[in-house]
This record gives C-alpha cells, structure tokens and sequence, in this order.
C-alpha cells in the first residue's frame, strides 16, 4: 500500500523543483530553449548555471577584494598568484562543472520518487528535530568529506590519476579562490558525495541541503585564498595552505574536528612559530 504522506512529499519536491528551474532558467534564458527538456535535465541546466555563477561571482569578487582593493593588506605581493595560474584553474574548473552538476540533480530526482529521507517543508518536523537533523547532517558530511579526502591522498592510484589535478596547486602564489573547484570531476564528485549520502541516513530538510550544497562552492573558494580568518574551530584557509604544501595534515573541511580527532591537525600560528 502505498504511504500517503510520501506521495504528499513527492508533490512538494516536484512543486519545489519546478519553482527552482523557473527562477534560475526562466530569468536566464528565452522558455523556449528548457521548456521542450525533461525535467531530469531542466535541473541539471539550472544547478550547471547556478554553479558557474556561483563560481564566477564568488571567485573574482574575491579576487578583486584581496589582489587589488587590498593590495598586500593581506597576503604579501609575491604571493599573489598570476593570471596565468588563475586561467589555468578556472580553465579546469569550467571543464569539470557539467558533471559537478550532475550529483545534487541525481540527488533531487531520487527525492522527488522517495527513496531519501529528506522532508520539503519545516512543518513536517517543527523546529527542534529541523535544527538537530541538520547537525547530525553537518557531522555526517564533515565526517565523509574528511575520509573521502584522505583516502584521496592515501590510495596513490586515486591520487595519482584523480587528486593530483587539484595539488599542482602547492604554493602561496599559486593559490587563489579559482582553484577551490579546480579537480578532476570524479575528484569533485567524491569529494562532494557525503552531502548526498547523508540524504539516506537522516532526514534532513531537502531545501537546507541544496544550499549547503551550494555554499560548498563559496566555502571552497574561500579556504584557497591563503588568509587565515582565525576564527576557532573553523577549518579557514591558514589550514587548507598547510595541507596544500604538506600533503598529509588538514584534509577536513568546514571545522578541524575531524583533523583533531584523526591526529592530523596541524595548526598554522604553531608552524608558524617554529619557523621563527
């Protein structure tokens, strides 16, 4: 017998999903050219344009910001990567966001036809299991992100052929918000794929893990731009520099609990220190 409140569900996302394409789509293109799509790749247009926005604006906002608005305010001038460097990593970038868009448009469908546990409206759960299932969330995708990431750098054949596009980027100058989605696709994919396992573990509400999904894109730009925010326990990018020149300490993500719980944590101003 089928359950009623699934298919309540299932019209929600799909209402939901629709809303989302016409904002983005209906605002950026004639209808005329996603109409006539299947929905399947309305959503996948609409989250490849997202992310490239995303991208772009995030990226040379940031750019701008820290290499020209405040020029050597943050980080010293020779370690201000070239614009050669950025291309090359923007180039990168751009070549892999097609498939990067294709996880959370696979991850929308198998929502819409109910085989996750996600919910569509706050309601369906009130506020305290929203705020607690979403902790749980956030602890499920540190905890993945960071294994993922390891197992990146321990297994060499998945180094070698995946996750070394990404670490050719290993000094200060060559550094810079651009590289944050600069990966092999499948280095991309995997590395994001926690936020769309823990759709299967715990309920979660399906809106909030889009924009988490999203942010990732900000977040990941931030923590290559080389200065360090020093806000505990954030994983900021005085940590992310380290793991880009060490290639072994550091490989959580938005906190360093991970890193602190795996033994492999190493702290910025304490490396500094011993530099002196």
């Amino acid at each position: 017998m089928e359950n009623p409140l699934t298919n309540e569900y299932a019209r929600f996302f799909a209402d939901d999903t629709d809303w989302y394409n016409d904002i983005v789509l209906g605002t950026l293109l004639p209808h005329f050219m996603w109409d006539p799509l299947p929905r399947f790749f309305q959503t996948w247009l609409r989250n490849y344009i997202g992310g490239v926005l995303l991208y772009f604006i995030s990226g040379f906002a940031w750019c701008f910001y820290i290499y020209y608005f405040k020029r050597n305010a943050f980080i010293p001038k020779d370690a201000i990567p070239s614009r050669k460097a950025m291309l090359l990593q923007i180039s990168v970038a751009m070549k892999a966001m097609p498939w990067y868009s294709l996880l959370p448009t696979i991850s929308e469908y198998l929502t819409e036809i109910g085989w996750t546990k996600s919910f569509p409206r706050l309601y369906h759960v009130g506020w305290l299991p929203y705020v607690s299932y979403l902790a749980i969330y956030v602890v499920i995708v540190e905890f993945g992100i960071y294994w993922m990431h390891r197992e990146l750098h321990d297994i060499k054949p998945l180094y070698k052929h995946l996750h070394a596009t990404h670490h050719i980027y290993n000094k200060q100058n060559t550094l810079s918000p651009f590289a944050g989605l600069a990966f092999h696709p499948l280095d991309g994919i995997l590395q994001a794929l926690p936020h769309s396992i823990a759709l299967f573990i715990v309920p979660v509400h399906f809106t909030a893990h889009l924009a988490l999904l999203f942010v990732e894109a900000i977040w990941t730009a931030n923590i290559h731009d080389c200065i360090h925010g020093k806000v505990w326990p954030v994983m900021g990018a005085g940590y992310h520099t380290i793991h880009h020149t060490t290639y072994r300490h550091n490989y959580g993500h938005y906190t360093i609990w991970m890193d602190w719980m795996f033994g492999t944590l190493r702290d910025p101003e304490e490396d500094e220190g011993k530099k002196m």
